[in-house]
């Protein structure tokens, strides 16, 4: 990897991003607690085994600690009569879904449901389970609506894509549009979606749900929790103001050691996943639950800022994450220190990478305990596949210097592979944070946007701008350009070098920022931008 030169110098790590946010304090919808029946149980579910589960939420003191949702997952479905109307499963639910609704709400928490997309559930494809075949939303969209959260009364519902995309390959964007318009047109209650597509959708997605799920099934081992966090590291940008990327239900209490599961939990709390609890709650183990009810934590994922954490250093095989709490731009900050790999990491952090300065308090909220104030660096060994969870407090906020292309709001990024050269953030070996962003232009809307960059004052800034050099090889030819916008001003850039695998260039200009936030925008209308590592902005001198 390669240091950045800036202002701020790195020692033991490799400074990655440190975008800011909005200065604005702001309330927004923090995403969704409770627990769903399809790690544990499948499509094997019933009445009494929901019933069960609603009340252990209570018993175990899961309700007091913020969770409210009980999820029936596939498994309740019996058939469509002749005029389409849906019936439940005669013999898991022979009294129906609107009893056990009601039950859920008489203990004072919310009821949650699910559908898919296509015709056909999960269940009926990979359970061999005949009573989801014919029994999805396609088709019957404002009629299983109605029935759903006016007749039976639920809060929430997950909407999977197997019949619809594994069957049908129908556009996930036309079907769940149609599909949570129909659910909008017959409710006006605030219904809680997401959308099961184990991919990031697409930047649509969020105009339609409060979650979405950004990889495949989570399973209850170390390897499936280590992939999911892979997948959300670089998809920051795309959540916020109550919309969350969704890293499926949590498998605290299925097996997994004591580090794995904090580690587990841990990151869910700081990126701001919804937090759905898997196992069976009538059997789980104490130190499984207490984990579960750490407070610390909690507080940590229900922040009122509702923020994913961002990756800024880089130590080794570990991961820096960040994000403000409380106020943005404020002096409070939580911090992962993530090792996922099998040894023993090292981490030494300066606080000029977090944004902090001067005498900073840490506090430990898995051990929940205060660690000695620091100064200068965070310094902490983790174990394998473990994380410390930190909350920081500094004297001073720091002005950002280092914006990563991988940090960025990618327009038309596209996680489902539907276009042969979609834009995307990937490794590179020379990069600062070992990532680079691929493949921008070739089009007005394929455009990488940092939407928050921040000056304490405003006024003139140089800016360098760091890409991977053109590799002229087959029918490629380097006529690429860089179109840079700020706040709507924009700057040519053309004539980008050629070279080796594994450099990194740079260009500078002059810019005007704002005091607060700007916008800053790369792309090309009409030919590909070269890739880019990354921007660093530095005031002029007077």
């Amino acid at each position: 990897m390669k240091i950045i030169k800036s202002k701020h110098l790195i020692t033991a790590c490799f400074a990655v991003s440190t975008l800011s946010v909005s200065a604005h304090k702001k309330i927004v919808e923090t995403p969704i607690m409770g627990w769903s029946s399809w790690n544990t149980y499948r499509v094997n579910i019933n009445d009494e085994l929901i019933r069960k589960q609603a009340d252990a939420m209570v018993s175990t003191g899961l309700k007091n600690s913020g969770y409210s949702y009980v999820n029936i997952d596939d498994g309740f479905f019996g058939w469509r009569d002749e005029n389409g109307l849906l019936h439940t499963h005669p013999e898991r639910f022979p009294n129906g879904l609107k009893d056990i609704s009601d039950y859920i709400h008489s203990l004072g928490l919310k009821a949650g449901i699910y559908s898919e997309a296509g015709a056909n559930t999960c269940g009926s494809l990979w359970d061999a389970d005949k009573n989801g075949i014919g029994v999805g939303l396609y088709g019957f969209e404002h009629q299983d609506a109605d029935l759903f959260f006016n007749k039976w009364g639920f809060d929430f519902i997950k909407i999977d894509y197997c019949g619809a995309g594994q069957q049908l390959e129908l556009d996930e964007k036309e079907r769940y549009t149609s599909i949570v318009k129909a659910i909008r047109s017959v409710s006006n209650r605030n219904i809680s979606v997401n959308i099961c597509r184990w991919a990031y959708p697409g930047t649509w997605v969020r105009d339609l749900a409060r979650s979405w799920r950004i990889s495949s099934d989570i399973s209850a081992n170390w390897n499936s929790v280590k992939h999911i966090i892979s997948k959300n590291m670089y998809l920051s940008a795309f959540a916020g103001d109550g919309h969350y990327n969704d890293m499926d239900m949590l498998e605290i209490g299925r097996g997994m050691s004591r580090a794995e599961e904090e580690t587990h939990f841990g990151m869910w709390c700081i990126m701001s996943s919804p937090l759905l609890i898997g196992c069976d709650l009538t059997s789980i183990p104490e130190s499984s639950l207490s984990l579960l009810k750490n407070k610390e934590l909690i507080a940590l994922n229900q922040d009122c800022l509702g923020l994913q954490a961002y990756i800024v250093a880089r130590c080794g095989e570990g991961y820096v994450f960040v994000k403000d709490l409380e106020e943005k731009r404020g002096k409070i900050r939580a911090v992962a220190l993530y090792n996922p790999s099998d040894e023993v990491c090292s981490f030494s952090v300066p606080l000029s990478v977090l944004e902090l300065s001067g005498k900073t308090k840490v506090r430990d909220l898995i051990n929940m305990k205060d660690e000695n104030s620091v100064k200068d660096n965070l310094k902490f060994d983790v174990q394998p596949h473990g994380v410390k969870i930190l909350k920081l407090e500094g004297e001073n906020r720091l002005e950002p210097s280092v914006y990563e292309a991988e940090r960025a709001y990618l327009n038309m990024y596209d996680d489902l592979a539907k276009r042969k050269r979609g834009i995307v953030a990937m490794p590179y070996h020379g990069a600062s944070g070992g990532m680079i962003v691929s493949n921008i232009g070739g089009q007005k809307d394929n455009y990488a946007e940092w939407r928050e960059v921040y000056s304490e004052n405003g006024g003139k800034y140089k800016m360098t701008v760091y890409y991977v050099p053109i590799e002229e090889k087959g029918r490629e030819i380097n006529d690429r350009r860089l179109e840079i916008s700020v706040n709507g001003n924009m700057v040519i850039l053309s004539d980008f070098e050629s070279g080796n695998t594994g450099t990194v260039l740079s260009r500078e200009i002059t810019v005007d920022l704002m005091k607060g936030y700007n916008v800053i925008r790369m792309g090309s209308r009409y030919t590909w931008s070269p890739d880019i590592d990354r921007f660093v902005l530095e005031p002029c001198n007077e």
